[in-house]
């Protein structure tokens, strides 16, 4: 386990979590502003992407109620391009049956104050599609503020996102 929430605990993906995963990375709701569906493979080319990236320290790990236990998303830490510059990113992507819960704001608040206290960041960005007001409403939970854009390309796409942000000093750290 890295994290425990009230909630939640956040863990390593293993490839014991691929169904899990497939759930979520091929629903079309839910991969609404990737405008992709992934493949079997892709899925299983994400999954192996998550785990070596443990080997720097951190990624996106599996988010899993407390009661319960099942993987119900994926929230965490990946280093990601903006304004030539790499940021740290907290990023979140959860099964849409546990969409409206607030698990997502919880689960990047504590990856938040992770990347704060154990990584010691100055600042920690969301990077979001544009329109999508879910993922906005838990950037402005967690105390971020827009700070730019960006357009990334996926698939053959220029996707248009809106870069957020909180200073260590805003989040009280």
């Amino acid at each position: 386990m890295i994290l425990e929430t009230p909630r939640l605990l956040l863990r390593e993906v293993t490839p014991d979590d691929r169904d899990d995963l497939a759930l979520i990375l091929q629903d079309a709701e839910t991969m609404t502003y990737y405008e992709h569906l992934f493949t079997d493979e892709e899925v299983l080319e994400w999954l192996d992407r998550q785990i070596a990236r443990y080997a720097a320290g951190f990624g996106l790990w599996a988010v899993a109620l407390k009661e319960g236990g099942g993987m119900i998303g994926q929230c965490g830490l990946t280093w990601q391009d903006w304004d030539g510059d790499k940021v740290l990113e907290v990023g979140y992507l959860l099964n849409r049956a546990h969409w409206h819960r607030g698990y997502a704001a919880e689960a990047a608040r504590a990856c938040r104050d992770y990347a704060f206290q154990s990584l010691g960041a100055e600042t920690v960005y969301s990077i979001i599609r544009v329109g999508n007001i879910a993922s906005i409403k838990v950037a402005q939970r967690n105390g971020m503020r827009r700070l730019g854009g960006l357009v990334k390309h996926y698939y053959g796409i220029d996707m248009p996102h809106e870069v957020w942000g909180i200073t260590r000093r805003e989040a009280g750290f």
